[in-house]
């Protein structure tokens, strides 16, 4: 073999081989920016949930009418839960309220008006000023995704041939193996855990809150109403629906022992001042009393994700249980509070 065909051949190989890793890529999609669907990428493993989410935005039809946020935790509703609503589920995890506004502006620009409803699930360790003081934005992952040819680039990235062959795998075993995986339609699942170690994770959970958010080191942001306020006023012919995400009752409770019942009473006096009202969750009931509802006693699992959904979209018609999900107003919250801290007094007498 001469040179000239040596070096014609390695080309050659060389080709085949990228073509082969940008089909492959393709044909699994692990970045959204393609949107087509087929039983061998219909699991898909979160890889840089804004990044993916903004992706789906940007390159895919969007067609709805209601935007959902939050964080971790309100990523397992199902957007399909909802009912006589098109909603897109744009909740990431960590998400911080300072981070809101941009993730609303661009859904807005693509469905190019603003939207008949905004539904956000609101945590309550995200209102201290650790972590809802910093100023955040979309803007790096929108400036990512117009980058030019970055969908064909990513077609080229090893690292995506990685994650494009775990899809694989669990989409052709139809397996969830993560604690979220997404299908094509933007809907999250959790692999199901054992017992023993959902236990060992929600006590490790609830440690985790007394000494990085509950403890002493909480200080209520005094701005949070305030940042409330320019989502509404940035939005005035939207609906917004507030509700607050379910913890476990003994994640709960170890809110209270750390002496935030203040502070919680006070973040929903102020949801309640800016929007009206909220629906709130997050209290000891028959289904944040169920720790096999979650898998870490934090966040909870899609089935719980599906009665919030139903309790907002079709309220007390709903096939919910009765003690899960209350609607509150200026005229119901006093009430709720004192009932919640009368629960709670055992706990705070040490305080």
């Amino acid at each position: 073999m001469n040179y000239k065909s040596f070096v014609i051949k390695i080309m050659a190989i060389s080709l085949v081989c990228v073509f082969s890793v940008g089909s492959f890529i393709f044909y699994i999609d692990p970045m959204w920016t393609f949107g087509h669907e087929h039983k061998y990428n219909d699991v898909q493993t979160v890889i840089n949930e804004r990044q993916q989410k903004t992706n789906r935005i940007l390159f895919q039809p969007f067609h709805y009418d209601t935007l959902l946020l939050g964080s971790s935790r309100t990523t397992y509703i199902n957007q399909t839960d909802f009912e006589n609503m098109k909603v897109f589920n744009f909740a990431v995890s960590n998400a911080s309220i300072q981070e809101y506004n941009s993730l609303i502006e661009l859904a807005k620009q693509k469905r190019g008006k603003e939207f008949e409803r905004i539904i956000i699930g609101v945590d309550f360790f995200k209102s201290s000023i650790k972590e809802s003081k910093a100023k955040k934005s979309l803007n790096q992952y929108i400036q990512t995704a117009n980058e030019p040819f970055y969908r064909y680039k990513n077609l080229l990235s090893m690292d995506l041939l990685d994650y494009s062959w775990q899809n694989f795998k669990m989409s052709r075993d139809n397996k969830v193996l993560e604690e979220r995986n997404y299908n094509r339609n933007n809907i999250a699942d959790a692999k199901d855990i054992a017992p023993e170690v959902m236990e060992k994770q929600t006590k490790e959970k609830i440690q985790k809150f007394r000494d990085v958010f509950y403890g002493d080191t909480f200080e209520y942001n005094p701005e949070y109403k305030a940042i409330l306020s320019q989502l509404k006023k940035n939005n005035p012919n939207t609906e917004f629906i507030i509700f607050t995400t379910p913890i476990s009752s003994p994640l709960f409770q170890a809110m209270a022992e750390e002496g935030r019942l203040p502070d919680y009473e006070r973040w929903l006096n102020d949801i309640t001042d800016v929007f009206g009202g909220v629906y709130n969750f997050m209290y000891p009931n028959s289904v944040t009393g169920n720790l096999e509802n979650y898998f870490d006693g934090h966040h909870f699992y899609p089935n719980v994700g599906k009665l919030i959904a139903k309790r907002i979209s079709l309220g007390s018609n709903s096939e919910t249980p009765g003690d899960f999900g209350t609607y509150l107003d200026h005229k119901s919250l006093a009430a709720h509070l004192l009932e919640i801290r009368k629960q709670n007094e055992p706990l705070l007498v040490n305080r």
